[in-house]
């Protein structure tokens, strides 16, 4: 709906050159690759925002859950072999360039001990990411 330089410059509109507008919030995980794949170009949201300055806070990075259901032996592998598929959808969302925060929520001590390895883990390369992306698309 708005770009980043959009959002800026109304809240510099609204709020003068001492304005608080700070972050931003929008999803970010295996259904939503687009922002990921832009920042690797170095283009798009992600992108505008680190050059803004802007903190970036993902949500959804599971889906509401769906997405553990799609979460192939084969698929979870390309990402990191070793994680469990809850924390190899999560280290997509973690990983992505300019990602202050992720925000997500969890129903179980086990589900956040999941997020707790996902977040040790070393975050993906620029190169795996864009691995991802390729076999997943955008």
């Amino acid at each position: 709906m708005f770009t980043i330089p959009e959002l800026t410059a109304l809240a510099e509109t609204v709020g003068g050159p001492h304005h608080h507008f700070r972050a931003v919030q929008f999803p970010v995980s295996l259904i939503h690759l687009a922002v990921v794949a832009d920042e690797l170009d170095g283009r798009g949201a992600l992108a505008e925002a680190r050059e803004t300055g802007l903190d970036v806070f993902t949500s959804a990075p599971l889906g509401g859950g769906e997405l553990l259901g799609a979460m192939t032996e084969e698929l979870v592998r390309s990402i990191d072999a070793a994680a469990s598929p809850a924390q190899a959808a999560l280290l997509v969302a973690l990983s992505a360039p300019g990602v202050s925060q992720v925000l997500l929520s969890a129903s179980t001590p086990a589900h956040w001990a999941d997020a707790r390895g996902a977040a040790a883990r070393e975050p993906l390369s620029p190169d795996r990411l864009r691995k991802v992306i390729d076999v997943l698309g955008t």
